[in-house]
């Protein structure tokens, strides 16, 4: 069929009557719905896979990503491990420096005998009363000493080098006025040393619900 005829009549071609179309016409427009009508089952019937693969793929990120996170979570365990025993040992080692009730009396008359060593005059020793924490008591003792700058930095040179825990707080330095020699300060602080607390002594965590 020649291409002129072929054009001419498709030209003629009555859309409202299919049925006086050319046979060729016929053939060709049916092949045409057919081939449509058949695309459009195979994307019906083909997008929703394409939709579920697409979800399992996200799903697969988010599970390498929760699988590479616990991976790094075990490659850490050990370390975690080891911190936690380093931790354990210092803080082993900072309760070993907390007297006990019985070692408490010697450790304040080690502070007396730091400060006679550095030369200083004592006005006050004063203990306070005990202030419970959580598993250790803090001991205040009100101090008011005389003597030198040196000789004051002296003492609290040693306090800080005793083998039990003290701490200087609360420091005033002012000049001794009065008779001292001139260039004499006289310090008022807070010496702080601390004991463990036996088990009887530690107040039980509130139960929740508890009144």
């Amino acid at each position: 069929m020649k291409l002129r005829q072929v054009m001419a009549d498709l030209q003629t071609l009555d859309a409202q009557n299919p049925g006086g179309w050319p046979s060729w016409v016929r053939v060709a427009a049916s092949v045409l719905l057919g081939i449509m009508i058949l695309a459009a089952g195979l994307w019906f019937a083909v997008q929703p896979l394409r939709d579920e693969l697409a979800a399992a793929e996200a799903q697969e990120v988010d599970l390498r990503g929760e699988f590479e996170r616990k991976q790094k979570k075990v490659a850490a365990l050990d370390a975690y491990k080891e911190q936690l025993k380093e931790m354990e040992r210092s803080f082993g080692a900072m309760l070993r420096q907390l007297p006990s009730r019985t070692e408490v009396a010697n450790l304040l008359a080690d502070i007396s005998q730091t400060r006679v060593a550095s030369a200083l005059e004592e006005e006050l020793f004063q203990p306070q009363a005990e202030i419970p924490r959580d598993f250790y008591a803090e001991i205040p003792n009100r101090i008011v000493v005389t003597g030198s700058y040196h000789e004051m930095g002296a003492f609290v040179s040693a306090v800080a080098a005793l083998p039990r825990i003290v701490t200087i707080d609360e420091v005033e330095l002012k000049p001794a006025g009065g008779t001292a020699p001139r260039g004499e300060l006289r310090m008022t602080a807070l010496a702080k040393t601390y004991r463990y607390l036996e088990e009887s002594e530690m107040t039980p965590a509130p139960k929740e619900g508890g009144k």
